[in-house]
């Protein structure tokens, strides 16, 4: 794999290059300007709003060349906007949950919104996938760049950061996005996530337990009752935990309280390129998604908080009704000196790579 991700990397640096040379597009009402975006090649198209940088729709063909769409989403932008799902969003300043809804960097304590059980979950009460992003440049057969501007002391967060990320078809079956952020005047933690739930099988097709997935992760950050981590990493082997090979989704969820909510620890060589995290195939259609990232953790989430939620075409979304494989650093890292550090400084550039692969199998 290290060819591989080798030549995955410096593509995602001649995009970069591309796309920092490509024609603006900018808004011209900024603060009411809320837009979808496609992106097509003909085999896969892919849908985006600036609000949120939100991934809407993802469709792909099942192995008889049946088109679905295999994200789930609202019906409407409005849906997004009072949302408590996260579906689709760009997840920040920092992804997932900060324990005590506080941290301490540099001698400073930095108290956050508590917008979970008392403490901060995916950047606070209105984080980046609640704001309206810029979109800097669009083409439709290959990619969408949003930039965010986010302010000292957003969210309690210190230090402004200016934040991108790219959309884009990579040939013929793959989608790519790459987050990147700079901060511009203070150390501050970042964790970036990209909170997409799926179902192969259509976004409105029921459970997904009979999903097999292999996760290329051998430990877990085990959680207090509040999904809080404890700071132990602890093996995943002889546990329901363990997917180190492709089992159904379904096969040891009666071992779990309530499903899959945990944060693995992905096995990869430490050296910033991508590594694969994933493998999810789904039986009926036949459809396979294999994603790949340069992040240290994904939290494996079975939509175990989905409650008959009104969806796109009419769906209703039930309770275990899509995953998600949120590729990051770990939860609550600035509250654990022995988990890998989110803080980044100014000068410092942060960048997240996630491609997804898909094919169809007979």
């Amino acid at each position: 794999m290290a060819s591989k991700a080798s030549s995955m990397v410096y593509f995602f640096v001649l995009i970069g290059l591309t796309l920092l040379f490509s024609n603006n597009v900018y808004a011209t009402d900024y603060d009411n300007y809320i837009n979808v975006y496609e992106l097509t090649n003909g085999k896969i198209s892919i849908k985006v709003t600036n609000y949120g940088a939100t991934l809407l729709s993802v469709t792909v063909p099942d192995r008889n060349g049946k088109l679905d769409d295999v994200v789930l989403g609202y019906p409407t932008i409005d849906g997004y906007k009072n949302d408590s799902t996260y579906f689709g969003g760009l997840i920040g300043r920092v992804a997932n949950r900060i324990g005590g809804a506080k941290f301490t960097l540099n001698g400073v304590e930095y108290n956050l919104p508590a917008n979970d059980h008392g403490n901060t979950l995916h950047g606070g009460t209105r984080g980046f996938s609640d704001v309206i992003w810029e979109v800097t440049s669009y083409e439709k057969n290959s990619h969408v760049s949003l930039h965010y501007h986010s302010y000292d002391g957003e969210q309690g967060f210190p230090g402004a950061v200016d934040v991108y990320v790219t959309y884009m078809i990579i040939g013929g079956n793959r989608l790519g996005l790459k987050m990147e952020a700079t901060p511009l005047d203070k150390s501050t933690p970042i964790n970036l996530a990209s909170h997409s739930y799926w179902n192969l099988a259509g976004h409105g097709s029921g459970d997904i337990f009979s999903h097999d997935i292999q996760l290329f992760a051998s430990k877990i950050t085990p959680v207090d009752d509040k999904l809080i981590p404890t700071g132990q990493i602890v093996p995943v082997q002889g546990t329901p935990y363990d997917f180190l090979q492709s089992r159904s989704i379904g096969s040891k969820f009666n071992e779990l309280p309530s499903g899959y909510d945990i944060n693995y620890v992905v096995d990869y060589v430490p050296n910033g390129h991508v590594h694969k995290v994933a493998v999810v195939q789904e039986p009926k259609s036949g459809r396979k998604m294999e994603l790949w990232s340069n992040k240290p953790g994904v939290q494996f989430y079975t939509s175990n908080m989905l409650n008959d939620t009104l969806g796109k075409d009419g769906a209703t979304y039930h309770r275990y009704g899509g995953l998600a494989l949120e590729t990051q650093g770990f939860p609550d890292s600035v509250n654990h000196p022995n988990f890998p550090s989110q803080i980044v400084n100014p000068g410092e550039n942060y960048l997240h790579v996630m491609v997804y692969r898909f094919t169809a199998h007979h």
